[in-house]
């Protein structure tokens, strides 16, 4: 990719203009990273570019959104983006510029940028051009904005939650100017879609060092705004994440927790995969915990009994809140609905795996078999980073991965529909008009242990149950 980026620089150099490599390739760069694209700014006008391309004897799309010049040139390493450097001036609208202008410097184009580690530009060389500190920054793991952090977030709140991103992303520390140049712009988040916020959000989600992100986020007092949805033609506004802050300095039983509520969401989130349903889970786990009606005290211990339960109500109107598909945001639900009994029956050797199995075969929540093994292996993946985020030592994962193994297994033989009855071809044919009040039969059969889950043994309890029918009759 650096290679088909240095076919573009050079193209335009030997052309006249001015071109570099500049924002994320160049961080990433510097940080030994690979990126995942390289853009590109010049001096060129698009006009220029695509006369310069072609000459090259590279492909262009031409001018993709004329107000930010952008062309998109097609050498043999793939795809770039090619802009002419610009000014914008903000007003009233949240995220969008008012003006995008032309301009004739690489310092014009860097001014507009949001932080030092995205400001910095590469030659075809291989030269950093950091006008911003930007090195610097990096050196010392700082994530600052570019310029007054007032100004850059008044002029896109998007950047608010850009900034929480960037903190997960990199493992950074945010500067105090730019957690003071916060607050300020918070009422400006209302004009934000909830759209923008949600794919904000997704992607802290699942960068490598969320906990540091979310934290920002949360303790900013960001998670309390509210951003923007069109419904039935008008703008409502819609609160993000409010329901996390009380977890901030909410004791726990220590027996238990090394730490308060949000530390522990924290750590818990941090020690699972990567994976957004994963993610959201582990995040909104304990989210009722402290609630009216579910802390309570017992012989001296702090205790959240319920919070399984009604945590599972909160995510469900959360994430119901903020658009997400209806398949997410039932199986986040379940997920925190279940933790509780999930480490119950990892702890307990008298708790019988099959029942609750069985249970959820018969509770209409999923659809398949796959769709049940798929979920209770989820729950062992929360509820194992669960106990890692309790900060106990010498605490162990190993039961709680057995139970989901144990679970998984079952669920392989536990059908949830009649389409998960492992019968063949000729079953049907021997049932005729009565194979759906049969299968119906067997479905229950299988579920209970009463008969295996294959062809034969299918067979021969259909051929039981044909043969009491005609009794009967």
């Amino acid at each position: 990719m650096w290679q088909g980026a240095t076919r573009i620089l050079r193209a335009l150099a030997d052309a006249g203009f001015e071109a570099y490599v500049i924002g994320g390739a160049v961080r990433d760069l510097v940080l030994k990273q690979t990126p995942h694209d390289y853009d590109i700014v010049t001096k060129a006008r698009p006009d220029d570019i695509i006369d310069i391309m072609a000459k090259a004897g590279f492909n262009t799309t031409g001018v993709v959104g004329k107000s930010f010049g952008v062309v998109v040139v097609m050498v043999p390493e793939g795809s770039y983006e090619v802009a002419t450097f610009r000014r914008e001036r903000y007003g009233a609208d949240s995220h969008r510029p008012e003006e995008v202008v032309y301009a004739d410097t690489l310092e014009e184009d860097v001014a507009r940028r949001d932080f030092t580690v995205n400001g910095m530009a590469m030659t075809a060389q291989g030269e950093v051009i950091d006008l911003v500190g930007g090195l610097k920054d990096i050196k010392s793991r700082t994530l600052r904005t570019i310029g007054n952090a007032e100004e850059r977030f008044q002029e896109d709140a998007l950047r608010l939650f850009r900034a929480c991103r960037f903190v997960g992303k990199l493992g950074f520390l945010p500067h105090r100017s730019l957690l003071d140049g916060m607050a300020p712009n918070f009422k400006r988040v209302e004009g934000l879609s909830l759209e923008r916020v949600r794919q904000e959000l997704d992607g802290l989600l699942v960068t490598p060092h969320t906990a540091k992100g979310l934290d920002v986020l949360v303790q900013s007092g960001l998670a309390d705004c509210r951003c923007r949805v069109l419904m039935n033609g008008e703008y409502e506004l819609v609160p993000i994440l409010p329901e996390l802050h009380h977890l901030v300095g909410l004791p726990q039983q220590p027996e238990f927790h090394a730490y308060d509520g949000w530390v522990h969401t924290l750590a818990v989130v941090q020690a699972i995969k990567p994976d957004l349903t994963l993610r959201w889970a582990a995040l909104l786990h304990d989210v009722a915990k402290g609630m009216d009606g579910i802390r309570g005290f017992h012989n001296g211990r702090i205790t959240d009994r319920g919070h399984d339960q009604l945590g599972a109500q909160m995510a469900e109107v959360i994430l119901t809140r903020l658009q997400y598909p209806k398949k997410m945001v039932q199986r986040v639900a379940w997920l925190v609905s279940s933790h509780m009994r999930f480490h119950f029956f990892a702890n307990n050797q008298d708790a019988d795996p099959w029942r609750w199995m069985r249970k959820e075969a018969q509770s209409g929540r999923f659809r398949k078999s796959s769709e049940l093994k798929e979920a209770v292996q989820q729950m062992a993946e929360v509820c194992a980073a669960d106990v890692i985020g309790c900060g106990r030592p010498h605490s162990s994962t190993d039961g709680t991965y057995a139970m989901g193994e144990c679970l998984a297994a079952i669920t392989e033989s536990m059908p949830i529909h009649t389409r998960d009855l492992a019968y063949g071809p000729e079953l049907p044919a021997l049932l005729g008009d009565k194979t759906g009040e049969i299968l119906q039969a067997l479905l229950v059969q299988v579920r209970s242990g009463q008969v295996a889950n294959e062809p034969e043994a299918l067979m021969e309890a259909a051929k039981r149950k044909l043969a009491r029918k005609a009794r009967k009759e």
